[in-house]
Parts: C-alpha cells; structure tokens; sequence
C-alpha cells in the first residue's frame, strides 16, 4: 500500500509487491495476511481495468476461508469481490 501511494504513477511495484505477499502468506499458511494481500492486489487490478483477473484471484482465495466469515478483512474482501461483478 505505501508503494503504491509514493508512486502511483508506477503500479508494477506495487503488484510485484501484493504478489510477492500473497505468496508468503500462502507459504506461511497465513490466512488472514492472504486475504488483505489478494484483497489489495484485486483492489490493484480492478483500477487497472483488470476485473476479470482480480476476480479469478479474489474468489478461490474467498472460497478458502469461508470459516472467517464476519471478519473485517473478509466482509472487505467479500465487498470488492461483489463490486466486480460475474
């Protein structure tokens, strides 16, 4: 999120970040941090007219972790994942 505040001109960075986040959370076995990462990549994408790649990489990880339902992180992910649509 801070790279992608200091150069919002440049998200490569940013995305090369979220993914590289995303894997770790996923080595970790990290659920929670692998939602706000797939949560932030998708909320990337969808700005970069991405939608149906944002979604491809939202739902499965949604899927994943129904048993957090409620939670701040996955009520936020659930929201962008509705926002983009079938």
């Amino acid at each position: 999120e801070c790279l992608l505040a200091a150069a919002p001109q440049d998200p490569r960075t940013a995305e090369a970040a979220f993914r590289r986040a995303l894997e770790l959370a996923r080595e970790q076995g990290c659920g929670g941090w692998e939602i706000r990462a797939a949560t932030s990549l998708a909320r990337l994408l969808k700005q970069g007219g991405r939608t149906t790649e944002a979604r491809d990489l939202l739902g499965p990880v949604l899927a994943t972790h129904e048993d957090t339902a409620g939670t701040p992180d996955l009520t936020d992910a659930a929201a962008l994942l509705n926002s983009l649509g079938d």
